[in-house]
């Protein structure tokens, strides 16, 4: 007997979808097989939770009728009481009133005189004084810059006529020779505080003592008021060999 088969169905064509299908129909009933649970029916209350009996609190009773304990008895008392005497007498002050007395006679203060204390100024540098020292000679100049050029020369020149030139060379000393003198023109026109420096002690002492035999000035005036003046000298001159 001949098969009869229509070449058009061919179910092994299929046959992979149709294994994948039932793959992913084992492993859903295994994983449902395993989620599954199955409880007691004992276990299961299906009444009303009932909370009243966790909120009653057992409030203790405490005896009311116990009397508080008696107080600590007082100290005895010491079996002799001493008196010390004191026998150092104090002496009181007495306040006096201060309040003056109706028949008194009262006296009037007279006006009272302030005497004024005279600021002190302190010393200013010659080149900045507001009334320069007026060297003898020097009246006549006319403005503050006239008197402070006629008082330099004045100077410088009594300086080189006083001053021992030679004792430089007796020194052993050679060239040139600075000395710078610094002194004050006080109060009174006086010439005051000498300090010389110079290359040699011998020099510096001979520059003391020329600017020391200066003539006496008019006083420098600061304000209207006399002040001390400060002034500085320099005398240059050369050894000559």
């Amino acid at each position: 007997m001949e098969v009869k088969k229509n070449p058009k169905i061919d179910l092994s064509k299929k046959s992979l979808l149709f294994f994948q299908l039932g793959m992913i129909l084992m492993l859903f009933i295994t994983w449902r097989a395993i989620e599954h649970k199955t409880y007691e029916k004992s276990d299961i209350d299906t009444g009303m939770v009932d909370v009243a009996d966790d909120l009653e609190e057992d409030i203790p009773i405490t005896d009311q009728t116990t009397p508080p304990p008696p107080p600590p008895p007082p100290p005895a008392a010491p079996e002799e009481i001493e008196v010390i005497e004191d026998e150092e007498e104090i002496e009181e002050t007495v306040i006096e009133s201060s309040e003056t007395d109706a028949e008194e006679e009262i006296v009037e203060v007279e006006e009272i005189e302030e005497e004024e204390v005279e600021e002190e100024i302190a010393d200013v540098p010659f080149a900045v004084i507001e009334k320069v020292p007026v060297y003898p000679g020097c009246e006549s100049a006319k403005g503050n810059a006239a008197k402070k050029k006629c008082m330099s020369d004045k100077i410088k020149k009594f300086v080189n006529k006083k001053f021992n030139t030679d004792l430089a060379g007796d020194l052993g000393l050679e060239g040139r020779q600075r000395i710078t003198v610094v002194f004050k023109i006080d109060k009174n026109g006086g010439v005051t505080g000498v300090r010389a420096r110079a290359p040699h002690p011998k020099l510096a002492k001979e520059a003391e003592k020329v600017v020391k035999m200066l003539p006496k000035m008019q006083p420098g005036k600061q304000r209207g008021r006399p002040v001390g003046v400060l002034y500085t000298l320099p005398i240059i001159f050369q050894v000559q060999d």
